[in-house]
């Protein structure tokens, strides 16, 4: 049975994340896999070494204690994040889910993912993790680096669910909208869901190649059309998206180095930021 695994972190998202994979189960008959990570311990927060100016009585005491509080935060984080199972599990039940499992995991959430996506369809996660409210502008910290090193589609979600009736594909010809559009062909995911091909640039070499793949799709049953415009992709894609009301955009992701990225900038991070609907992506 294929399985989608939804990556929960307790920030305003999770609803949003737990409802995408909903969405995406009853699309694909999938389970779906709940996952929370307690992350390693924050060392930045450590107290200073003040053994050198106190007693053995003293140090002893401060040891003590300070063993204490790390047991008591370790059983807190561990209660939270049984909670924020506990309570995607509740959500996704109240939406028809047949087959849950939850999994509270320690480690590096894109070391867990690597660990786990060998069993899974899709990934979901959100745009942006706990400190969502501070940071407006920015993804979250785990974001690019799940991205880079995903093997398996990932499923940004915005903010708020919606759902999903128009679906935006940008095309640029590349070998990871090819893996895109494969994967639509082979899955029902977006059975039931118009679809536009959306391509950006005045030249005409990829026209063939996207008439092609609308070609593909529509033989699996999709409802698809063919756009092309011109101008710069990550504002002319981002505005169609927001104009049109597409409730889903699909593109591969980080198809250039790091090092270009930090140069020019990223068409797949610009989009993730400005568009606020789920993005899904393939590497």
């Amino acid at each position: 049975m294929k399985q989608i695994l939804a990556c929960l972190d307790g920030s305003v998202y999770s609803e949003s994340v737990v409802d995408n994979a909903a969405w995406a189960a009853s699309q694909l008959n999938a389970a779906v896999v709940a996952l929370h990570t307690l992350g390693r311990r924050n060392v930045g927060n450590a107290p200073v070494d003040l053994s050198g100016n106190l007693d053995a009585s003293e140090r002893e005491t401060l040891l003590a204690e300070l063993a204490e509080l790390d047991a008591v935060q370790a059983r807190l984080t561990q209660k939270r994040g049984r909670l924020i199972l506990a309570q995607a599990k509740q959500r996704l039940v109240e939406r028809n889910v047949g087959e849950i499992t939850e999994r509270l995991r320690h480690g590096d959430v894109v070391d867990t993912l690597k660990d786990m996506e060998g069993d899974v369809d899709l990934v979901v996660i959100g745009k942006r993790g706990e400190a969502a409210d501070f940071a407006k502008l920015h993804l979250g910290s785990n974001l690019e680096r799940v991205l880079r090193g995903a093997s398996r589609p990932v499923l940004v979600a915005a903010r708020a669910f919606r759902p999903i009736n128009r679906c935006l594909i940008a095309f640029d010809n590349g070998r990871s909208i090819a893996k895109a559009i494969d994967f639509l062909a082979d899955q029902p995911l977006l059975a039931g869901v118009a679809c536009e091909l959306f391509a950006v640039g005045s030249a005409r070499e990829a026209d063939r190649p996207m008439q092609q793949a609308a070609e593909t799709l529509a033989r699996t049953g999709l409802d698809v059309a063919i756009r092309r415009e011109a101008g710069d992709p990550a504002e002319v894609i981002a505005e169609r998206v927001r104009d049109a009301e597409f409730d889903l955009l699909v593109m591969g992701a980080y198809g250039h180095s790091r090092i270009r990225t930090l140069i020019i900038g990223s068409t797949t991070t610009a989009l993730i930021r400005s568009c606020k609907v789920p993005v899904l992506l393939f590497r």
